[in-house]
């Protein structure tokens, strides 16, 4: 065994033993839902839409809510394993346990206690680049050893998904029966379907950033890049000056990086008013909404997107090395629904002078929502409350 395992396995067999600690001195409250998230400091996102859902059921329910980053400083950790250990006791004592992402508490407990379900909303939609068990030994995956320690992605009890085309990459991701993984939807996608109102969306944003007003706006939306918590500033690919420079009259750019990344791109004065970075002030269903072409690489946010059939376009220069690195569960090239580039300049003459192939994107929107519905929300909960209405 590694020496750098240890603290991970003190931590693991604390966490299990405040488990069954609970679950011997406390029941399962039937009424009581626990939504719990390392993504975020606040409810939001597939958590959120599902916590209005069970406000409009008939029964009375009991909330709490784990929203904690972790600060990868030993302060840091010291206080989020304090938090681990409180999460273990709701673990123990909620009816439903919901998360949205990797959470350690609910991979280190034996098993889910009886009358618990620990259900996964994976943040991701659709299966593009791939995680949990099929990254196993590469580059950015876990390794043997820590997964003989550690059954990350275990003891869902239920997981849902958008399609019944990416159920298998789910299971063989979480290493669980295809039975219990139900393509119903992916709930925060319902704010596409309920939002009647862009123009005010659009005047809060012009309201905070002025210059955009009357301005086409272009989305930059990278997926994550780094280890962990552990990150170098994400610098970018796109040059901003020469976007700014050959399209900035007709258009502005918007720059939302994953939550797990820290920007390294500094926009100079002279860009100002071209570009400017919205991570937390604007939701990312909302920036779908505002954004007239979504700039992205490797984000899952393309699956969103397709629902609003509008276009996009990848800029992906490192292509090649993330393949090595990642990997992907279809064939990038094949699969994504919009023109790819390396370079800024071949962007700029897409966005001056491209079409935009309009039945390739809802093709596939097809192929990975088997609902167009907004709707989502309810099917999940439905089938958590009562399963047999959605059994045919």
């Amino acid at each position: 065994m590694k020496l750098n395992m240890i603290p991970t396995l003190i931590v693991k067999y604390l966490i299990r033993l405040a488990f069954l600690f609970s679950c011997v001195f406390f029941s399962v409250k039937d009424e009581k839902v626990t939504f719990a998230s390392y993504r975020s400091t606040k409810l939001e996102g597939n958590l959120y839409y599902i916590y209005n859902e069970f406000g409009r059921m008939p029964q009375e329910f009991k909330y709490r809510f784990l929203f904690k980053k972790l600060d990868s400083s030993f302060k840091g950790k010291i206080v989020y394993f304090i938090h681990m250990l409180k999460a273990s006791y709701h673990l123990a004592t909620s009816r439903y346990f919901i998360i949205d992402d990797y959470y350690f508490p609910v991979y280190v407990i034996s098993k889910p206690r009886a009358g618990t379900d620990i259900v996964q909303l994976w943040h991701a939609a659709g299966a593009f680049k791939k995680f949990g068990y099929s990254l196993l030994n590469k580059e950015y995956g876990p390794s043997e050893e820590y997964i003989k320690s550690i059954k990350v992605h275990g003891n869902y009890t239920k997981v849902y998904v958008s399609t019944n085309n990416v159920v298998p990459h789910y299971a063989e991701a979480f290493q669980m029966s295809q039975e219990k993984i139900f393509p119903l939807g992916l709930p925060r996608t319902d704010f596409f379907f309920e939002h009647k109102n862009s123009e005010k969306l659009r005047d809060r944003l012009n309201q905070r950033y002025p210059h955009v007003k009357n301005k086409k706006l272009m989305l930059y939306a990278p997926t994550f890049r780094g280890s962990g918590h552990y990150q170098d500033r994400f610098q970018g690919y796109i040059n901003v000056p020469y976007l700014n420079e050959k399209i900035g009259v007709e258009y502005s750019l918007l720059i939302h990086l994953h939550p797990y990344m820290k920007s390294g791109m500094e926009i100079t004065q002279e860009n100002q008013e071209f570009a400017c970075h919205v991570d937390g002030e604007f939701t990312i269903e909302e920036l779908l909404v505002l954004s007239d072409v979504l700039i992205t690489d490797y984000s899952s946010v393309i699956f969103d997107y397709s629902l609003l059939e509008k276009p996009m376009v990848f800029f992906a220069p490192d292509l090649e090395e993330y393949t090595k690195e990642r990997d992907f569960y279809y064939n990038y090239k094949s699969m994504i629904p919009g023109p790819l580039f390396s370079k800024t300049e071949e962007l700029v003459e897409w966005l001056l002078n491209g079409d935009w192939d309009a039945k390739r994107v809802k093709d596939f929107k097809a192929y990975f929502f088997d609902y167009h519905d907004g709707k989502a929300s309810e099917r999940i909960l439905k089938h958590l409350l009562d399963e047999h209405v959605y059994k045919e």
